[in-house]
């Protein structure tokens, strides 16, 4: 049997996954990144790859192909890492390091992250070929994807950058609403230098004035930016995705909530009051978008031959 790897490399982990011809998931592994230097951050990596063969059970002699996702920037034709701000990569060559690690493995593409997620999350939602698709992540950043007749929307290299919105003075969307964001505005006014998300989230639940205030920041600020791109391009569907949008699904209806304030009577019966969806794969999406989209070029390249 042939398999394909997929792997995401995020600020935060590392996942990886081996997937048979039939596309079921045999295998995950997950390590976190070491973000101090890029060798021992490259090294991370492998060490995941060769967990992930070890795991399953299963020889390099039968990976066909390898598909990573990668934040930042990235030279698909290049297979180049070329600026991510939360990994210690500068102009990094990702595919010919994987390559001397896996030399048995014939194909191994590189994609932006959050766009493999995309592919994933667009795949599952079946919308008609001609509609525009767009996922936003909410994890260690904020970014976005869009997809419209089947293909990314990638601009002039830097497409879908979300985070970097101005929102208030000096401060981006993801100065105040990306998991490190919130955190950090937690630790800061209830002066605990130990507080985790989980229990920012759980105040928040309870009511907790100091909370409700930051998560509040938060999602007004997510929806202002999500609130863009529907004036900007109004796609057919979006869908949410990424750790803090994951572990708190119910975030999703209090931004669409948000939302629909902002929208004009028009948008809204467009819209049904449902512009945001809860990511359906969560935390698979990047490693199943990165094995589907290598999977489906290596076929379009053979067709083509």
């Amino acid at each position: 049997m042939e398999y394909v790897i997929g792997v995401d490399i995020g600020g935060t982990k590392i996942a990886s996954i081996v997937v048979d011809s039939g596309g079921n998931i045999v295998q995950r592994c997950e390590l976190p990144s070491i973000k101090g230097d890029s060798e021992e951050m490259f090294q991370q990596v492998a060490d995941c790859i060769h967990q992930l063969m070890l795991l399953a059970n299963i020889s390099m002699q039968e990976v066909t192909v390898m598909g990573v996702g990668i934040p930042g920037k990235v030279d698909r034709e290049k297979g180049v890492a070329v600026f991510q701000n939360n990994l210690p990569w500068r102009d990094f060559p990702i595919v010919e390091r994987l390559q001397e690690q896996f030399p048995l493995i014939q194909d191994i593409a590189i994609d932006n992250d959050v766009y493999m997620a995309a592919y994933a999350e667009w795949e599952l939602a079946k919308l008609p070929q001609d509609s525009m698709f767009v996922y936003v992540t909410v994890s260690t950043g904020i970014s976005c994807s869009i997809i419209q007749n089947g293909k990314f929307l990638r601009g002039n290299g830097f497409a879908g950058e979300l985070g970097l919105l101005p929102i208030e003075k000096k401060k981006t969307l993801e100065d105040i609403a990306s998991g490190p964001a919130i955190l950090r505005s937690a630790r800061e006014v209830y002066n605990d230098s130990k507080m985790d998300i989980e229990t920012l989230f759980l105040k928040y639940k309870n009511n907790e004035k100091k909370a409700v205030k930051i998560i509040n920041s938060m999602l007004e600020s997510l929806a202002k930016g999500i609130y863009s791109i529907i004036c900007l391009i109004h796609p057919h569907q979006i869908v949410c995705g990424g750790g803090v949008i994951n572990h708190q699904p119910y975030i999703v209806d209090l931004l669409n909530k948000l939302i629909s304030q902002y929208m004009i009577s028009g948008q809204q019966e467009a819209d049904n009051n449902n512009s945001v969806k809860i990511s359906r794969l969560k935390e698979d999406a990047g490693v199943v978008g990165a094995s589907k989209n290598i999977t489906n070029n290596v076929s379009a390249l053979n067709q083509r031959r």
